[in-house]
């Protein structure tokens, strides 16, 4: 089994928004198969396309398979992109040196992108448009305001989260102070 965990903050004006769970079946997402490539759209919008997962900013999300050799251009109509490598290594046309597992390809803005596999790569490929202010972040908890993040952190000592049905386990709070994002 093989699974990637990606949280994405809200819009200041939708940080209080009640959290909610959305299944979308696997063959409700859009995918592109050819020419080496496997392209899967998780969230968001690429190269025309729409997921039907809910979002509620302007956002990118995709699981990009190349084989080897295969080359694929990403747009520039997202103002911030990334590529996170998951397995194989990769490189940016027009750019000496090559990426690999575990590495976070950070992309110019408004510039469009080709990349290329080197053996067969499989990555994580997003983006979207910036935030406005910035986040604290603390364990899973992520605000714009430091004071949240606290009451927060109080809520998950005290177990004034509602419970997982079917889930007993409680995992405690790391000791960590809260940070703040850039």
């Amino acid at each position: 089994m093989f699974g990637f965990q990606t949280w994405l903050a809200l819009p200041l004006d939708l940080e209080e928004t009640d959290p909610g769970f959305q299944h979308v079946d696997a063959d409700a997402l859009p995918q592109d198969h050819g020419d080496g490539i496997t392209v899967r759209l998780l969230a968001g919008t690429l190269h025309g396309r729409r997921a039907p997962t809910r979002i509620f900013s302007d956002t990118l999300y995709a699981d990009l398979a190349l084989i080897d050799g295969a080359r694929f251009q990403i747009e520039a109509g997202h103002v911030e992109r990334a590529l996170y490598v998951i397995d194989g290594a990769i490189e940016v046309i027009g750019q000496s040196g090559s990426f690999g597992k575990d590495q976070l390809v950070v992309l110019r803005p408004g510039a469009e992108i080709v990349v290329k596999a080197i053996g067969s790569a499989r990555m994580i490929l997003l983006g979207g448009e910036p935030l406005e202010g910035k986040r604290h972040i603390y364990w899973n908890f992520v605000s714009s305001r430091h004071e949240r993040i606290e009451q927060a952190a109080d809520d998950w000592r005290n177990r004034r989260f509602p419970g997982v049905s079917g889930d007993t386990e409680f995992i405690p709070l790391p000791d960590a102070p809260a940070k703040r994002a850039a």
